[in-house]
C-alpha cells in the first residue's frame, strides 16, 4: 500500500507542516522523511527548543525548515488574514494570542499556501487539531460536516479485503437532523451520514481501494426495525443519489457485506453485499469498536484518522502514537495533498 503512495510522493513533491516540532516522535520521523527526501518538512516551535530535543534524541534534522511563532516575520499578516477569517467572531489580540500555539500557527501555513498538508496530535487533542481547521481552512465546497475514516490493511487473507476502509470511527458521534428556527429540516441526519459514505469512498480509492460502500447496522435489507436502521437506510438512498455510478448498499449487517454466501441470500442482487470494502457504521460507538476489533483480532494495520471535508489535508495523531505511526501519517497526510 504505501508503495504505491511513496511513489506518487516522489513524482509531485509536497511540504508538510508538524504543529509539536520539539517532540521526540516527530523529530524521530521527520528524520526518516528527510533521509529517504520523501517530502520537505516545516517544524513548528523554538529553534533552540528543536536543536536541544534533537541533540538529546540524536536526530539529524538537517533540511527541515524550523519556524518559531514568536519570532515569524509574517505575524503581523497572518494576524490580519485571521482577523478577516474569523469575520468579527475574534479580536486582533485573540488572533494573535492563537497564532502563538503551534495548532493555530500551522493551519494558518496550510491556509496560506506555505505548506500543503499538516499533522498534529501528539500532545493536541482531536478537538484542538479540528477547530482551527474548521476556522481557517475550512471545509471544501458543497461539504456540510467533516468526518474522518481508517484505512486498515493486513497481508494475508482474501485479496479483496487485504486493505479496507471504514468510516466515521473518530469524529461525528451521531447523525441527527439540524432544524431551523421553525423546526423545519435544514440538514438531515441522512444526507450527513451520506456524506460521510462518499468522502470515504473517495479516500479509499487514493489507497488503491476500488470502493464497493456498505452502510451497516443490525438489519439487512429491512428485516429489522428500531434503533439507526432508518437512518443508514435513508442515508444509502442520498448516497445514491450523490453518486450513482458508486457501488453503494445498504443497510446490511457485517456478514452480509463481507461473504457472499451470505450477501446474496439475504441481499440478492446487491452489487456490494458480499464484496464490500469500504464500511459505513451509523454511530461513532459501532465504528471505533469496529475499527478496533479489526485491528486487534483480525491483524489489521490501522491508519488514521484520516480527516475529510476540508479544503486541505490536516490529520490528527493520537496522543498515545509512536515514531512510526507519525511516519506513515505523514506519508498518507501528503499523498492526499
Amino acid at each position: 500500500m504505501f508503495d504505491k503512495l511513496i511513489a506518487a510522493l516522489r513524482e509531485g513533491r509536497k511540504t508538510i507542516v508538524f504543529t509539536e516540532g520539539t517532540d521526540h516522535r516527530i523529530q524521530a520521523a521527520a528524520e526518516r522523511l528527510l533521509k529517504e527526501d520523501l517530502m520537505d518538512v516545516i517544524l513548528i516551535g523554538g529553534e533552540q527548543g528543536v536543536a536541544e530535543a534533537a541533540a538529546q534524541g540524536g536526530f539529524d534534522l538537517r533540511g527541515a525548515r524550523v519556524i518559531d511563532p514568536e519570532t515569524y516575520e509574517g505575524m503581523d499578516a497572518m494576524v490580519e488574514t485571521m482577523v478577516a477569517l474569523r469575520k468579527g467572531k475574534m479580536s486582533p489580540e485573540d488572533c494573535r494570542a492563537n497564532l502563538l500555539k503551534g495548532n493555530y500557527f500551522g493551519t494558518m501555513l496550510v491556509k496560506q499556501g506555505a505548506a500543503d498538508c499538516l499533522l498534529g496530535g501528539a500532545t493536541y487533542s482531536t478537538a484542538d487539531t479540528v477547530r482551527p481547521a474548521l476556522q481557517l481552512v475550512k471545509t471544501k465546497p458543497g461539504a456540510n460536516l467533516v468526518s474522518s475514516c481508517f484505512i486498515l490493511n493486513r497481508d494475508f487473507g482474501p485479496e479483496e479485503l487485504r486493505t479496507i476502509c471504514m468510516a466515521d470511527c473518530a469524529i461525528n458521534l451521531s447523525y441527527e437532523d439540524d432544524l431551523d428556527r421553525d423546526g423545519n429540516v435544514k440538514l438531515s441526519g441522512a444526507r450527513k451520514l451520506a456524506e460521510v459514505a462518499v468522502e470515504s469512498a473517495k479516500t479509499a480509492r487514493v489507497f488503491g481501494i476500488d470502493p464497493k460502500v456498505a452502510f451497516l447496522s443490525f438489519s439487512t435489507k429491512g428485516s429489522g426495525k428500531g434503533g439507526t436502521v432508518d437512518l443508514s437506510r435513508a442515508a444509502t438512498a442520498v448516497a445514491k443519489e450523490m453518486e450513482p455510478d458508486m457501488a453503494i448498499d445498504g443497510e446490511m449487517q457485517f456478514d452480509a457485506a463481507v461473504a457472499p454466501e451470505v450477501g446474496q441470500l439475504k441481499f440478492p442482487g446487491s452489487p456490494v453485499a458480499g464484496h464490500a470494502n469500504t464500511f459505513v457504521f451509523p454511530l461513532i460507538e459501532a465504528g471505533n469498536i469496529g475499527y478496533k476489533i479489526a485491528q486487534r483480532l483480525g491483524g489489521y494495520d490501522a491508519y488514521g484518522p484520516i480527516l475529510q471535508g476540508l479544503n486541505a489535508p490536516i490529520n490528527d495523531l493520537s496522543r498515545g502514537c509512536n515514531a512510526d505511526e507519525v511516519y506513515s501519517m505523514a506519508i498518507i497526510t501528503a499523498a492526499l495533498a
